[in-house]
């Protein structure tokens, strides 16, 4: 018999390549500054399940696309898909891909999108502080000044969109955050951790593969600092 779970996991299956230092992604900007440190120190596999979600987002992003170019839809008109955004700094480069731009026919208003799926669209009450600070870095890079988050819920295609104005100051703040990431990766030094601390990214803790490697740090750089 043929175990489709299993040609699904060969098919996903990539080689885990390391990153390089001095090279940043938006989609991981907004996340805990600490785990994205172990990343490039400590590279490990993407499990299964989660090549899976990839993937289910993918064929989503591919699908919101299709909408958006599709002569059905007569009021919105897509001038790009994985559009590509690079920005580079003194010491480092920033390069990301934003997923469409969409054109606002009646207003002649240029959007950019970001499509996100999620297994509970019930349960999206507001942009994702970390979705939102990707899509903030893009308007910054790109020059449109308006955003949109999309959250496409995997079981039935029910979507939640928020509209994302932007905002300069949060712009600056996500540029301080690459600055902040590139300083502790050149200098060897891991960031605190975020996670831990900041009560809206508390429960990144619990998805993070680097948490029992986080924890162990902890206690040992608590105890070089009470001796």
């Amino acid at each position: 018999m043929v175990d489709f779970d299993e040609l699904i996991d060969q098919y996903l299956m990539k080689e885990t390549k390391g990153k390089k230092i001095g090279i940043y992604y938006p989609s991981e900007v907004g996340k805990c500054l600490r785990k994205i440190w172990y990343s490039y120190k400590y590279p490990m596999e993407v499990k299964p399940e989660l090549r899976k979600i990839f993937k289910m987002g993918e064929i989503l992003h591919d699908f919101i696309a299709e909408v958006l170019s599709s002569e059905k839809t007569p009021g919105v008109e897509l001038l790009g898909v994985e559009v590509p955004v690079k920005m580079e700094m003194k010491d480092f480069v920033v390069s990301g891909r934003v997923d469409d731009l969409m054109l606002i026919k009646e207003s002649g208003k240029e959007i950019l999108v970001e499509v996100k799926s999620t297994k509970d669209v019930d349960r999206v009450k507001k942009p994702g502080e970390h979705h939102e600070a990707q899509i903030q870095f893009y308007m910054y890079a790109k020059g449109i000044h308006d955003g949109m988050l999309v959250y496409v819920d995997r079981r039935d295609l029910r979507t939640k969109s928020f509209p994302i104005p932007y905002d300069e100051e949060k712009a600056k703040e996500v540029m301080e955050r690459f600055k902040k990431l590139h300083h502790h990766l050149t200098n060897d030094t891991p960031p605190e951790p975020e996670a831990k601390k900041v009560l809206w990214m508390n429960w990144m803790c619990k998805y993070c593969e680097y948490a029992d490697r986080c924890e162990r740090d902890l206690n040992d750089e608590c105890q070089i600092n009470t001796t």
